[in-house]
């Protein structure tokens, strides 16, 4: 008990110091996330909130050297240079086009597929295709192609 008196009150601030250190880092660890999600979603043709409060759809962007400005249009024909940091959020993805993370799924399905092509295990839809017609011919050999008089 005289050890509490003592020392209780030194342990409960290194408590708190160690809570507020740990809850720093985990806070600034989700802020880099979601720069690293906005960066890899601001790409041509995506829609995006600026800090003013204008909406606009990106034309260039330059994740690599934020110091350049983004060109921004805000209206049809009217395109504005913005500081990259102006860009709040990506408010609708840009359509049709391929972003890192889908690129990186994409190769990592590919890579996947063609493996259990090559195993066996997948055949590839080609290969259904031409089983299925084969077995629709040998299943009805009336329906033959043979020429008729």
């Amino acid at each position: 008990m005289e050890f509490l008196s003592n020392y209780g009150l030194i342990i409960l601030l290194v408590v708190l110091l160690g809570f507020m250190f740990w809850s720093s880092r985990r806070r600034t660890q989700k802020q880099k996330i979601e720069q690293e999600k906005k960066a890899r979603e601001t790409v041509p043709g995506a829609e995006v909130l600026m800090q003013g409060g204008l909406y606009g759809t990106i034309v260039s962007f330059d994740p690599d050297n934020l110091d350049r400005p983004a060109v921004v249009e805000i209206a049809p024909g009217v395109e504005i240079k913005v500081h990259s940091q102006a860009i709040l959020r990506v408010v609708d993805p840009a359509e049709g086009i391929v972003t890192e993370d889908e690129f990186i799924e994409a190769e990592a399905n590919e890579a996947g597929y063609v493996a259990g092509v090559a195993s066996g295990s997948i055949s590839s839809i080609s290969d259904d295709h031409a089983r299925a017609v084969e077995a629709e011919h040998t299943a009805d050999p009336d329906t033959d192609t043979k020429p008729t008089a």
